[in-house]
């Protein structure tokens, strides 16, 4: 969200020039706009045309509405935003007090106009002003490296702060193939050069490997090509020996330690409860909501398809859940479809949560 301007106290009129920038954006605009605010756009038009010696014809004009805003539609799948109102100024096309409609998307500025800017609304300006500097200060550079070792290939993936990326696949030569078996020194160098090539050792945190014959051939080769970083680090190269999947590999403790990204941490904390202490964790939408009925929820996990669901009040339903655990003083953590756990809590009903304290009685209830 661009904030082009404002011109706003807390708890007095004002105006805000805004702009979309993303389809979340649109979403942010749904809640902030609300009745008996007024919006101000450009928008066009069909006029028609009378002619004495031709039919009627018609053409499309720009001119800009000014809507006292009586009520508003959100479209997911278009990323729009439809207002309706009464045009509050008379143009030379559309008189004062009729009603029209305007239609609000990703880089389409507009003037909102409050009688009140009340906190809430001011809050949410604030927050996407955080979030926009947050995005700027971010960087993509994957803190993490994992080499997954399967039959007759390996894959490389670059893990960062809520990104994970499946970086390339090396496929073994059918010579170097034993028993079914990939292990010959050709295939572990292609793979080693593979990695050295995607990775940026200077900013890395950690190699994770599934194959202990890899590791020890790396640090081996390291030495011969003076890749300095495995030299230097043999202990931030792990070996996960059983770990078929990306999701085993960055759920096994020793592997915890070397992601920042606070979302593997915050789902392996949440199995281990549900596992071991399940009255510190719960999931499911029932469970979660008498939680937060408790002020239980330190942390809330939700999936972004129930978090940004299509259906209007589904997406109310949890953005106001999200929106009470941070008034509380908890977290709210959103997994994208991209996320290496997301599929994880998908099976765990898409929403979860960490409890402040013990509640075990908490699935029994009516």
């Amino acid at each position: 969200m661009k904030i082009l301007q404002k011109d706003f106290a807390l708890n007095q009129t004002g105006t805000a020039k805004l702009m979309a920038e993303e389809p979340d954006d649109v979403w942010v605009l749904y809640n902030l706009i609300l009745p008996g605010d007024v919006v101000s756009a450009d928008t066009t038009r069909k006029v028609h045309h009378d002619s004495s010696t031709k039919k009627n014809t018609a053409s499309r004009v720009k001119l800009t509405l000014h809507l006292k805003v009586t009520c508003r539609d959100f479209h997911k799948d278009s990323s729009t935003l439809r207002l309706q109102g009464r045009n509050l100024q008379h143009n030379q096309h559309v008189a004062a007090g009729s009603f029209h409609t305007l239609s609000l998307e990703p880089n389409k500025p507009f003037l909102l106009r409050k009688n009140l800017w009340q906190n809430d609304a001011v809050q949410t300006l604030n927050d996407t002003t955080r979030k926009e500097c947050s995005k700027s200060n971010s960087t993509s550079i994957p803190d993490l490296a994992v080499v997954l070792f399967h039959p007759h290939r390996a894959e490389i993936h670059l893990v960062a702060e809520g990104d994970n990326t499946h970086c390339t696949k090396v496929e073994a030569c059918p010579n170097s193939r034993k028993n079914g078996k990939v292990s010959s020194a050709v295939f572990f160098r292609r793979v080693l050069a593979a990695l050295v090539k995607r990775v940026d050792f200077k900013v890395l945190r950690g190699v994770v490997v599934t194959s202990e014959e890899f590791r020890a051939f790396a640090v081996s080769e390291a030495r011969k090509m003076g890749i300095r970083w495995i030299e230097d680090n043999k202990t931030s190269v792990a070996v996960v020996e059983d770990g078929d999947s990306l999701e085993k590999v960055l759920s096994d403790p020793a592997v915890t330690a070397l992601v920042k990204d606070s979302r593997v941490r915050a789902f392996r904390e949440l199995w281990e409860m549900v596992c071991n202490d399940s009255g510190r964790a719960c999931y499911g939408a029932e469970e979660v909501e008498r939680a937060k009925e408790m002020k239980a929820i330190e942390t809330l996990l939700i999936t972004d398809d129930l978090y940004r669901n299509e259906e209007v009040g589904t997406r109310q339903k949890y953005d106001g859940l999200v929106k009470s655990v941070k008034d509380g003083g908890g977290k709210a953590l959103v997994y994208s479809p991209m996320h290496v756990s997301a599929s994880q809590l998908s099976q765990l009903t898409g929403v979860a949560a960490i409890l402040r304290f013990p509640l075990p009685d908490l699935e029994v209830q009516d």
